[in-house]
């Protein structure tokens, strides 16, 4: 009887074994929290790194595009909390709540925690892990997919994040702000794990924001886990800004409810490479979800969005919408799947991923998917790949426009498609200035 064939374990593979026996005594949880972990690093170290033969990672190669891995960060000191003032400086003129995490730990210091709304608690997750509470215990293990080893590693390595309670009913009129950036002292790893449950009949709107160094080639894996109760209002939107030379894995865990309203947009203009992962369960009747994404790549940047949203019960409706631009030689990936399962009749749903190319160099890959077992359903899906319009350019340039400022307005006309959705006038614009700083830096 033969043995089965395992590739040997790459230099990334083996220090994340070692990072893992020499910090899993360290990491906050009790016993049940410290047996969630050990089984998704026993799953982590059977899969390995997800890499090109596994479907959901065709694109993205994280076993090739990984080359080492960095050791845990270290607890923010007065010198790293003091280079974070002006972190999150894209909407620091609009009011925010501000949740500070600082190289993969709450710093509640810098955090604006007075005069918390009626219905609205806030706390650490390490805090929280300490508790070995069943809510989290149970949440770190069920609703990881068991094929997924990326989401399993941060089950395994977590050591901080937010917990956020909205109580049924509360309104909270002012947007929380997840600020989570990197100081760049040292290269490092940020493994976080954040929960925000929001209760039936509950109004809130969030925003992540991530961001560090350019000099620096630090590593994020970063999760949310999102559960939206009944005729709940949810809005959230994920920033991602990392420097120059960083890998960004960011996990989004939605548990949507019934009769609820849900607005997802995802940002992405930095990083080196940049994968954007959404699971997204509508579990309840007549649910309204709107998905939406924009990608501005330049460089050699590689970003990758991929998800997938299964309808679980009748007469719910999502819509996804993802674009992206390509300029240079980067890389733009794409892979949407809907799933609707035999008792989610009168589902509707339809996918839509657009890529604008800006060189002959740059590079966009497409895979949208239906998996439909109800027979009573209107869903679709459609993906086109071109480059600005040259008729409509010319009639720019006809009329005195400058060649480049032209390109401009075609472009910022493509991107706008989607900021322009975003209901919050102060988040709007500012991911539109965002754009249009983008646009500044085209050579």
């Amino acid at each position: 009887m033969g043995a089965a064939i395992r590739p040997a374990r790459t230099i990334a593979e083996l220090g994340l074994a070692d990072i893992y026996a020499t910090s899993r005594q360290s990491l906050p949880g009790g016993t049940d929290i410290a047996a969630v972990r050990a089984a998704a690093f026993n799953h982590f170290a059977l899969a390995g790194l997800p890499h090109s033969r596994v479907e959901a990672w065709k694109y993205t190669d994280l076993r090739r595009l990984m080359r080492d891995a960095k050791p845990l960060a270290a607890p923010p000191d007065i010198k790293a909390k003091a280079r974070v003032h002006d972190a999150g400086a894209l909407f620091a003129t609009l009011g925010f709540r501000r949740l500070v995490i600082v190289n993969g730990a709450f710093a509640a210091d810098l955090s604006d925690l007075a005069g918390l709304e009626t219905g609205l608690t806030i706390r650490s997750m390490a805090e929280a892990l300490a508790l070995d509470e069943p809510l989290l215990s149970q949440g770190l293990g069920p609703m990881v997919p068991a094929d997924e080893p990326a989401l399993a590693l941060n089950t395994a390595l977590a050591g901080d994040g937010v917990v956020i309670t909205v109580l049924p009913g509360a309104t909270i009129e002012r947007p929380i702000h997840l600020v989570f950036v990197n100081t760049g002292a040292a290269a490092a790893a940020m493994v976080t794990r954040s929960l925000v449950v929001v209760g039936g009949g509950a109004r809130a709107t969030f925003v992540e924001t991530h961001e560090g160094p350019d000099h620096q080639d630090y590593q994020v894996n970063t999760v949310l886990q999102l559960v939206v109760g009944d005729a709940a209002e949810v809005d959230h939107f994920k920033i991602t800004r990392e420097g120059g030379a960083a890998v960004h894995v960011a996990t989004l865990l939605a548990n949507i409810g019934a009769r609820a309203k849900f607005n997802e947009l995802g940002f992405t203009a930095g990083g080196a490479v940049v994968r954007n992962q959404l699971f997204v369960l509508i579990a309840g009747k007549g649910t309204e979800a709107n998905l939406r994404g924009l990608s501005l790549l330049a460089g050699r940047q590689h970003a990758d969005t991929t998800l997938a949203v299964d309808h679980a019960a009748a007469g719910s409706q999502s819509r996804e919408t993802f674009k992206a631009v390509v300029d240079d030689e980067a890389r733009s990936v794409f892979q949407g799947k809907i799933s609707v399962r035999p008792q989610a009749q009168q589902t509707d749903a339809k996918m839509t991923t657009r890529v604008l190319l800006l060189s002959d160099n740059a590079e966009a890959d497409g895979k949208p998917e239906l998996e439909i077992f109800a027979d009573d359903v209107q869903c679709g899906h459609g993906a086109t790949t071109g480059t600005l319009d040259d008729q409509l350019k010319f009639y720019l340039m006809a009329r005195g426009i400058p060649e480049k400022e032209a390109e401009a307005l075609l472009i910022q006309a493509f991107a706008g498609e989607v900021v322009e959705t975003i209901g919050h006038e102060g988040i709007r614009d500012a991911l539109m200035d965002a754009t249009l700083g983008w646009l500044g830096q085209r050579g």
